[in-house]
């Protein structure tokens, strides 16, 4: 049974029961003094969970106003994060932390399903090991930070503090790999990585996060392009799985691909403001690398041959492509699957008999699920509205009435819709309302991808397009540089991948006007 309940607004008086939208189900106002006394308190708390309400909401900038400081305002005031005396570096609150722990675990786990171990490396980069690959070193030049001193002492060698971790892992194999026997290797470390950038933005861009970096070596060039398409397709899945956030899947441009890459495939989102976020890469690098550092084997045919080699991540910007694509003006909301709270229970009167101990034992019914009772001394709407700020996917509301009916009433997050269950059906009913609530987030991201996505066929409705409105553009390219170079140069957009599902949406350039060879989708990018 699904009732709606208006915050703040009582209904009308049938036989002495008014329907109450803002607190459990209904107030019984039965006659006399003390009857009466109830049921102005009870006015009274509804009036201040709307001001609770309000207080909170008013602490967040709306998103249409401003959507760069409404990200701000989220990611504070849900404690995700805090700032540091060092400029670009962040404390992960338990909030935030526990986002990345989930993240971690189940993409940790879909990692050894398809044989990759993990390890760890040094965080420290000897100078010219980092030189040993020239396009690689220049593409990072400008991010390292570098340690010159050991205590007092000067080191007679500067140490990268690692940006990236290739030239580790090929120094690692080069000593590891003599053999075809050896091979493959497929290795993945967890770990931080710290890059000198200059603009900062919590989890989107900073001077330290954490992220995975997995490094794999092969025999052939066919197996590494199979691992790499094969990682590609894991981040996919996840994203759209776990995330409940859409992607397209394609190949960058040999402009925006990985420095010392052969080639570079990516996952693109599209953000609630019309942004795209490169949300996972996977690279080939081919045997680049492998003859920069040495790294052979003894084929089976007892030849010397150079190893192949691969390499993909994925970064704490995740959960900012969360908080960007499904978060609202009252806050976060966060697909059940990565919620470190899915359920609060939020018991209504709770200094009434019975009514906490009751929260309490629902609580241990639910022990399948991530569950918390909030049994702090505030007022429900302030819970309510505190549970919506941290984007807890679904809450549970019991009281002494719903005690008395034997029901409770579930608030779903990303609607409001509240459905009234009975306490006999709550654990099928929580994971009914869950798995609804993944596939919807899903489905609701990707329509308003589909919405936003837009097709030019030449340089005025491409110029159009992006001076009117925010999205991904689908448009034919021909191949040459100088076109992206170009429309980055007049448009401020960049390449964001040649999709795997290409369509010919015309035969020209949309630059040019000669033969078109790709569809592109274009965009401004985070």
């Amino acid at each position: 049974m699904k009732i709606q309940r208006n915050a703040g607004v009582n209904g009308k008086r049938r036989e002495h029961r008014y329907a109450n939208q803002g607190g459990t189900a209904e107030i019984s106002v039965p006659f006399g003094m003390e009857a009466s006394v109830v049921f102005i308190c009870r006015i009274l708390q509804e009036r201040e969970r709307k001001m609770a309400d309000k207080k909170l909401v008013e602490a967040i900038t709306s998103m249409e106003d401003d959507f760069a400081q409404w990200y701000t305002d989220v990611v504070k005031k849900a404690e995700l994060i805090d700032y540091t005396s060092v400029k670009g570096c962040m404390v992960f609150k338990p909030a935030g932390y526990a986002i990345w722990e989930l993240i971690q675990q189940q993409l940790d786990a879909r990692f050894k399903e398809t044989g990759v171990q993990n390890v760890y490396l040094p965080m420290f980069i000897p100078e010219s090991l980092l030189n040993k690959e020239k396009d690689h070193v220049e593409g990072f030049a400008p991010e390292v930070a570098w340690v010159t001193h050991g205590g007092l002492q000067p080191l007679q060698e500067r140490l990268c503090v690692r940006p990236t971790s290739e030239t580790l892992f090929c120094d690692y194999y080069k000593n590891t790999v003599q053999s075809y026997r050896d091979l493959p290797q497929v290795c993945n470390q967890w770990c931080s990585v710290v890059r000198w950038e200059k603009e900062t933005r919590p989890f989107l861009r900073s001077r330290e996060f954490l992220w995975q970096e997995g490094h794999t070596a092969h025999a052939t060039a066919q197996e590494a392009e199979e691992r790499t398409i094969q990682m590609l397709n894991v981040y996919a899945d996840f994203c759209e799985q776990v995330l409940a956030i859409p992607v397209v899947k394609g190949r960058k441009t040999d402009k925006e691909k990985f420095a010392g890459a052969v080639a570079t495939y990516t996952i693109e989102a599209l953000m609630h403001d019309g942004k795209a976020l490169q949300s996972g890469t996977s690279h080939n690098f081919g045997d680049g690398f492998a003859k920069a550092f040495g790294i052979q084997f003894t084929d089976k045919d007892n030849t010397l041959k150079y190893v192949h080699q691969t390499s993909w991540g994925m970064t704490t910007r995740l959960i900012g492509a969360v908080i960007m694509v499904h978060g609202d003006n009252s806050g976060l909301v966060l697909p059940p699957r990565i919620a470190p709270t899915q359920i609060m229970i939020i018991p209504i009167q709770q200094k009434k008999e019975g009514v906490l101990e009751k929260a309490y034992a629902l609580k241990e019914k639910l022990k399948g699920f991530r569950v918390k009772v909030d049994d702090a001394d505030k007022s429900p709407g302030w819970k309510f509205s505190e549970q919506e700020m941290r984007g807890i996917p679904i809450r549970v509301e019991i009281g002494p009435k719903d005690i008395e009916a034997n029901k409770c009433v579930i608030c779903r997050r990303d609607t409001r819709e509240k459905i009234e269950v009975s306490l006999d059906e709550l654990e099928t009913k929580a994971a009914e309302i869950l798995d609804k609530m993944q596939v919807e987030m899903l489905e609701r991201a990707r329509a308003h991808r589909e919405a936003h996505t837009y097709v030019a066929k030449n340089m005025e409705e491409l110029r159009n397009i992006f001076s009117e409105k925010a999205g991904f553009v689908k448009a034919m390219w021909c191949g040459d540089q100088a076109c992206e170079d170009q429309i980055k140069e007049e448009l401020a957009v960049t390449s964001r991948c040649m999709p795997f599902e290409q369509e010919t949406l015309s035969d020209t350039c949309v630059c040019c006007g000669k033969p078109a060879k790709k569809m592109v989708y274009w965009g401004r990018a985070y």
